[in-house]
């Protein structure tokens, strides 16, 4: 039983059977309504996805077959919760849209897929965490299943919650810890150790960025993909597209009798993709730039990159490319 109610804005919970608090402790938490959503939406993570994605990397995508999840508006929250190895439900993420993109209609995951902002979205270490069921049972979605993950299965996995909810959120996640297995890398500076063929500098940049030793499954999973990927791949590609950049069309070849278009990952390595043809594109030297700039999502559907509010579609599409089957 939970004793749930508001005063303007604040939020009063007394979880009367939550062993984490005393049954005589109500928690306060103070609603900012200065920056709720119009449409947030609440996800249920399962913990065995969750280990995977954030050790095999962060991707800050989310798939679903639910259209529901094609109803944020780029801005907007999409939390998500997960269950501790304690039994306990925590908050697990927030994801701030930027961009919704649709996947092939055989995707295993589903057709719909967002994208989250590389600077404003938060994936919490859940360690520590306060007990979040009293919280998602006081939400305005419906959860009346005994075990709290059971309410969100299947199509119902993502709910829309609405802006008080999101407020009420905001401020009991307000000050919880990153999970430093999210960490990004310095695409700028893996990318140029990649022209280059220096593993070693790969490497390096790796083993800088996740030196905690409780993240060994993340660094060792990158160091086995990035460092080692395949230059058989960029051979496939610039003799499939006889080294045309795909989306302008530009001849390298035709112009300087020699090759300089590059492949890139659309699902990056860095972010749990995988080093395949169908995860790669060969483009020129400025569009890869332009893509790197804009972290330009891709749409599986239409064959698109979207550079903020304008898209280019790729205009020559001879090999399958195909989504990586994790993202979260």
């Amino acid at each position: 039983m939970f004793d749930e109610r508001r005063t303007g804005n604040q939020f009063h919970v007394s979880p009367t059977d939550d062993a984490s608090l005393s049954p005589c402790e109500t928690v306060y938490f103070n609603l900012d309504y200065r920056t709720i959503s119009a449409m947030p939406l609440l996800y249920y993570w399962t913990a065995q996805n969750r280990e995977w994605d954030l050790n095999y990397g962060a991707s800050f995508h989310l798939n679903q077959k639910n259209a529901l999840l094609h109803g944020i508006e780029p801005g907007e929250s999409l939390w998500a919760f997960t269950r501790r190895s304690d039994g306990k439900y925590t908050m697990a993420a927030e994801l701030i849209i930027r961009a919704r993109t649709r996947n092939p209609e055989t995707y295993r995951y589903g057709t719909y897929r967002v994208w989250g902002d590389l600077e404003r979205s938060r994936y919490f270490n859940i360690d520590h965490l306060p007990n979040a069921e009293p919280i998602i049972r006081a939400l305005s979605c419906t959860s009346n299943a005994a075990i709290l993950g059971q309410s969100f299965q299947g199509n119902t996995a993502v709910k829309q919650i609405t802006a008080s909810d999101d407020a009420l959120l905001r401020s009991f996640c307000r000050d919880f810890p990153s999970d430093a297995r999210a960490k990004l890398l310095p695409e700028d500076e893996l990318e140029a150790a990649l022209m280059t063929d220096n593993p070693d500098r790969v490497r390096e940049l790796i083993r800088v960025t996740y030196a905690d030793e409780s993240h060994q499954n993340r660094m060792q999973r990158l160091q086995e993909t990035i460092a080692t990927r395949s230059r058989q791949h960029v051979l496939e590609l610039r003799d499939i597209y006889n080294g045309c950049c795909q989306i302008c069309g530009w001849s390298p070849r035709a112009v300087y009798g020699n090759d300089i278009c590059e492949a890139h990952h659309i699902h990056w390595i860095s972010r749990g993709g995988i080093d395949a043809l169908s995860n790669l594109v060969l483009v020129c030297p400025n569009h890869h730039r332009a893509i790197h700039r804009f972290d330009a999502p891709y749409d599986w559907a239409d064959n698109t990159f979207q550079f903020g509010a304008s898209s280019e579609a790729l205009m020559l599409q001879k090999h399958v490319l195909m989504p990586v089957e994790r993202s979260m």
